[in-house]
């Protein structure tokens, strides 16, 4: 635990000095929850209030990227499964589940993983992941280590979880939790906001601060004792993801690519997906909501969508580079809004404007800071089921539906 002295002087770095104003007046129990929040913040984010509209940096110019499709893969099907057997049961393959959400918008207040997809019988969204995975273990008959980040929030209740749960089979010398770093929210003016006199306002940096959020739990050295060179990185609300698939672990190392990037086909020109391309000569995504009507409607000399492949949170990343990225200052996505808050009066304010910033880093900008990203196309039925709402697209019904659909009792 990080001391008062440390703290005070962390502050005095970044001009925050007021977090500690009612320091004196809390309890033990408090001050050591003010203090755990100081330690897990990372203050560098405030270097970017110069760049309020980093979260809409102009583009540079965007280009096609074609995608080893179904076919391809068929084709080659007994190579890219050796190599990327061959990989795993080597120990060079390591995945990283992002999970640090709640369940807020399914109705759950608890872990989203933790939520219960069953119809007849409990199958909770982590039991489906795991399900996933062991399959990898039966296939090559080696465990893959799981490295699970979560939140501040709900890290207790998610280890909790796979103890209760017994790691739902999967053997737990393979399972490690960290907790994702975290940033402030911050008043026009840049101070920190405070939420009570013993809490900060703090929210997850963004799904691309996975990698720096394992370096900074001290994981680094194990996946380096370990020896993995390849990390597969993928979302908790996919319940049909296919998690370490040799075949896209061997399509990747095969193609000789720095990283890879599962994608479907676009369903209609107009599916709000982010689409992976080119920008600059690099490999990138591209956002539904940034694309113009020529993008959009632009087709091959096949007739096909030119910008067809939409990613679905599911990469694979070179250690080598990753350790490169790491040091590299990865761009920060400043966003402007509606933050509750102590005043100073001690009152609770729950603004009707935006009247903050809050920070974010993006795994799509993790994409683009690599210098070749191999987009590999898989069946949308068989591999993207997610749940994000309660109800209609992308819902708990729909996912139950395809979950049926490829065998899965519910």
């Amino acid at each position: 635990m990080i001391t008062l002295d440390t703290a005070k002087n962390v502050l005095k770095k970044y001009g925050q000095e007021h977090i500690l104003a009612y320091y004196d007046e809390l309890d033990n129990t408090e001050k050591q929850k003010l203090l755990s929040q100081i330690e897990v913040i990372d203050f560098s984010v405030l270097e970017n209030l110069n760049k309020e509209n980093n979260c809409s940096l102009k583009r540079g110019k965007f280009s096609p990227l074609g995608a080893v499709t179904i076919g391809d893969i068929e084709k080659n099907r007994e190579k890219y499964h050796s190599v990327g057997a061959d990989a795993i049961k080597n120990g060079k393959v390591a995945t990283v589940l992002l999970a640090g959400g709640q369940g807020t918008r399914l109705g759950f207040e608890k872990p989203k993983g933790m939520f219960d997809i069953g119809v007849t019988k409990e199958l909770y969204i982590f039991e489906c992941l795991i399900n996933n995975l062991l399959k990898v273990v039966d296939d090559t008959g080696a465990y893959v280590p799981l490295y699970i980040m979560t939140s501040e929030k709900n890290h207790n209740d998610t280890v909790n979880f796979f103890e209760e749960k017994n790691f739902f089979g999967y053997d737990r010398n393979y399972v490690k939790f960290f907790i994702q770093d975290m940033a402030p929210s911050v008043d026009l003016n840049g101070k920190i906001y405070m939420e009570s006199k013993s809490d900060i306002s703090i929210s997850p940096n963004g799904n691309g601060g996975w990698f720096s959020s394992i370096v900074r739990a001290g994981f680094l050295e194990d996946i380096k004792k370990r020896g993995i060179e390849w990390i597969n990185v993928f979302a908790v609300d996919n319940v049909l993801q296919q998690i370490a698939d040799p075949y896209f672990i061997g399509a990747v190392i095969d193609s000789g690519s720095q990283s890879g990037s599962k994608v479907v086909s676009k369903v209609s020109p107009n599916e709000r997906v982010g689409v992976l391309c080119m920008e600059d000569g690099k490999p990138s995504i591209v956002e539904y909501y940034e694309m113009t009507p020529e993008m959009i409607e632009l087709l091959t000399d096949d007739g096909e969508l030119a910008y067809k492949y939409g990613v679905i949170l599911n990469y694979l990343f070179s250690m080598d580079r990753l350790e490169e990225i790491v040091t590299e200052k990865m761009p920060v996505h400043v966003v402007k809004k509606k933050i509750p808050y102590m005043d100073s009066n001690g009152e609770f304010i729950t603004p009707d404007e935006p009247n903050g910033y809050k920070f974010e880093t993006l795994v799509l900008d993790m994409v683009h800071l690599q210098k070749s990203c191999l987009p590999y196309e898989v069946e949308r039925c068989k591999e993207f089921a997610p749940v994000k709402n309660s109800e209609g697209v992308d819902s708990v019904d729909s996912a139950r539906e395809l979950l049926k659909q490829n065998g899965i009792k519910l």
